[in-house]
């Protein structure tokens, strides 16, 4: 069984008046099918209120179905005995670092969540250090948070979460608050634990270009799965994904407009090196 499932999942957000009684209905998740296999690198794109967050929440269990199933690791985030043990495997972190972050010392704050669920304090450093230089920043153990980059926050985010060893890490638009240098570090960490330690990883994001390299795309929209494959699958497909309002990767987009004009570069172009070297074959063709 794969480490996420989930199978005809509804999410609806209820607004109540003053006297309880329902004022609207709506709809966040419209009976989402998802299939995660242990050590995926799984990308979910879609526009602000797709849904994808909403998604996120549940696979934390800080959500819970309104109607369908989702299990964490073969258990049902509905039963509340499950609770603690889905939030171990499936670690969260956020867009905001500073909301994450609580203690003073960066060390400190990554022995945080260990020492909460009665982690050996020996066990603990053991983490932190582990922890630490998994995400390139045991240099900076004994540094103040507050004086650290929007990207080195992220990434001692990232971290505290690690340290709680989770088979599974949710990334809910972790770098929607970084300049383009912070986006490169935390992506890079990312796809390091996803390759070094064999974690699970989910992105969501709406930036096309952190996802090019994932094993696999998910695009969300009012609350349903439109698309899914791999990036060269989905990217190939540059009218629908703007159909769904949103970007495609420059270079996607280039040798789009160069294969419309009758040059023969491939579908789905991911990489600037590959565009590159297609124009390359196609001059060396013709000459």
């Amino acid at each position: 069984m794969g480490i996420i499932k989930a199978r005809q999942l509804v999410h609806e957000y209820i607004r109540r008046d003053e006297e309880g009684n329902v004022e609207s209905i709506s709809t966040a998740l419209d009976h989402v099918d998802l299939d995660v296999e242990a050590g995926d690198f799984i990308a979910i794109l879609g526009h602000n209120g797709s849904g994808k967050s909403t998604l996120a929440k549940h696979i934390n269990a800080l959500l819970l179905p309104s109607e369908g199933s989702l299990w964490v690791d073969g258990r049902d985030v509905t039963k509340e005995e499950n609770t603690f043990a889905v939030r171990q495997t499936a670690g969260m972190v956020f867009q905001n670092p500073d909301n994450q972050i609580i203690a003073s010392v960066v060390e400190e704050d990554v022995g945080f969540g260990p020492e909460n669920i009665g982690v050996p304090t020996d066990e603990i450093w053991k983490r932190v250090e582990e922890s630490l230089g998994a995400v390139g920043m045991l240099s900076y153990r004994h540094h103040s948070p507050n004086k650290l980059s929007g990207g080195q926050k992220q990434r001692v985010a990232i971290a505290g979460v690690m340290a709680m060893e989770p088979k599974c890490i949710v990334l809910d638009e972790p770098t929607a608050m970084l300049d383009p240098n912070g986006r490169k570090e935390v992506i890079r960490t990312a796809h390091e634990l996803n390759r070094k330690k064999g974690v699970t990883i989910i992105l969501i994001t709406h930036y096309m270009e952190e996802v090019v390299d994932a094993d696999k795309v998910i695009v969300m929209d009012q609350g349903k799965v439109v698309m899914q494959g791999t990036p060269r699958e989905v990217f190939s497909q540059v009218g629908k994904l703007k159909e769904y309002r949103l970007d495609v990767p420059q270079v996607t987009i280039l040798a789009d407009l160069l294969r419309q004009s009758g040059i023969d570069v491939p579908v789905g172009v991911l990489h600037r090196q590959e565009l590159v070297d297609a124009i390359l074959r196609v001059a060396q063709i013709g000459e």
